[in-house]
């Protein structure tokens, strides 16, 4: 069982001893220290924070807490209930509140969940701002409302419909000419929230659903990270269906994978090449991923006149490099779509819509457009990590002993070669070290990372 603190918020498996684990007495702490920083930060005498979840088994219970938590702070609620991690990020600035709390644990199975923290713009908080209530919560100095100054709780459900009229209305989404291309999709909402908001999208822009999984029960029908190996289901149903492609998303929907026409997966790195590729087509721009992202988004920001951009790895940091460099379009490898226009936050309803775009307009197949593109393979490991194993030792020593190559080390370390890449990093939501490697063929990306775990593994002693 685990507790994760990190800037980014807190995530852990429910149950447990407090303090080990996300148990409600974790809930209350973390949620009160935020509403503690939140005060202080936005000097206000009255303060409001929009909150939704994902669907998952212990999403009400951990909503019910935090949301007393910060009445009783006197601070005012808005509840969206089950919603997705894209629609709580743009509620918050619509409801000009003043934060917003999105209780899920992303991709993480069943038994995980967490506080997801975001500021008044809808955006997740800076690395300052999250060590600080951090440490607010290990202070635990917490000073609650009288009576007459409790907070109020406001249920608003219809917010998933909001955020598809934001979507519809983006400047590049046009519902006629996706209506008319007359596409049939396969779904797999992994029985939380995107098994509402995905469909109700794709109905709304005329297009023919075949439901997977999209029962918002909570019961994972598989591992919730949408992954090759985790998706055998949808990539039959896809060819049963005789489906123009498929839509996979994580829990919290802010995780976007798509399934070829011939029941292949089309890549979670390449959903941010294809949105990027239409964005660009009609916008000039600059494009920004992370360093664990595909060559292949820098190969088509060049292709339109672009200039491509790595951030370290984490929404917040891709964000403000996003906005150094007015990138017109970014994201994470991941399968995360931001688009700015609409907001700074992935968001699969904006990717969704983004992709239709570009299949309405090239016409032809999913599997061939994703064979127009740059090809590049890419290989995704780890090495569960034990109390005595010292991670940053283990990264100096892979620096020095690759020296002579293009090194990054803004986060972990990124080495560049010439025909390929690995990118070595502790991972900020699981006691692991992740081994990213790209390469031309699947083989070499693999025996790659095999070499480079090998290789940690000497210099570790293990």
């Amino acid at each position: 069982m685990t507790l994760i603190k990190s800037i980014s918020g807190i995530r852990g498996t429910i149950g447990g001893q407090s303090g080990d684990n996300l148990t409600p007495i974790d809930a209350v702490k973390f949620a009160a220290a935020y509403g503690v920083w939140l005060k202080e930060y936005a000097k206000k005498e009255k303060l409001t924070v929009v909150i939704g979840r994902d669907a998952r088994l212990s999403g009400e219970m951990i909503q019910n807490l935090v949301v007393s938590t910060l009445v009783g702070l006197g601070i005012d609620v808005i509840d969206l209930d089950l919603s997705t991690t894209p629609t709580v990020e743009i509620a918050v600035p619509l409801e000009k509140a003043d934060g917003g709390i999105i209780l899920t644990a992303s991709h993480n199975p069943k038994q995980w969940n967490a506080l997801k923290l975001l500021n008044e713009k809808g955006e997740f908080l800076n690395a300052a701002e999250g060590a600080l209530i951090l440490e607010i919560a290990e202070k635990e100095d917490f000073s609650f409302a009288e009576v007459d100054d409790l907070g109020s709780i406001t249920r608003n459900d219809s917010y998933i419909d909001i955020h598809i009229d934001e979507v519809l209305n983006l400047s590049l989404v046009d519902a006629d000419t996706i209506r008319k291309a007359k596409f049939k999709v396969v779904v797999d909402g992994v029985n939380s929230t995107g098994g509402i908001a995905i469909p109700k999208l794709l109905e709304e822009l005329g297009v023919e659903v075949v439901k997977l999984y999209c029962e918002p029960s909570g019961h994972f029908p598989h591992n919730p990270e949408p992954l090759k190996e985790h998706l055998g289901d949808i990539c039959e149903l896809v060819i049963k269906e005789k489906a123009d492609f498929g839509i996979v998303v994580d829990p919290d929907v802010d995780r976007l994978a798509f399934i070829s026409n011939d029941g292949e997966m089309f890549g979670e790195e390449y959903t941010l090449v294809a949105c990027a590729d239409y964005v660009l087509s009609k916008t000039k721009g600059n494009t920004v991923s992370n360093l664990s992202s595909s060559r292949a988004l820098r190969d088509i920001s060049e292709k339109h006149g672009g200039t491509y951009e790595a951030a370290a790895v984490g929404e917040v940091n891709v964000v403000t490099k996003m906005k150094a460099n007015n990138a017109v379009i970014g994201g994470e490898g991941n399968g995360g779509i931001i688009y700015p226009e609409s907001h700074y936050g992935r968001d699969s309803l904006v990717g969704t819509a983004l992709f239709l775009m570009l299949m309405a307009e090239k016409g032809g197949t999913v599997a061939e457009l994703r064979a127009s593109y740059p090809s590049y393979f890419m290989s995704k490991k780890k090495i569960q990590l034990t109390p005595d194993l010292d991670v940053d030792a283990i990264l100096t020593a892979m620096a020095e002993k690759y020296k002579d190559e293009e090194i990054s080390t803004i986060d972990g370390v990124k080495i560049d070669f010439p025909e390929n890449w690995v990118h070595l990093r502790k991972s900020n939501t699981e006691p692991i070290i992740r081994i990213y490697t790209e390469a031309k063929s699947q083989s070499e990306a693999d025996l790659l990372a095999d070499r480079i775990i090998n290789e940690i593994k000497e210099a570790a002693g293990i």
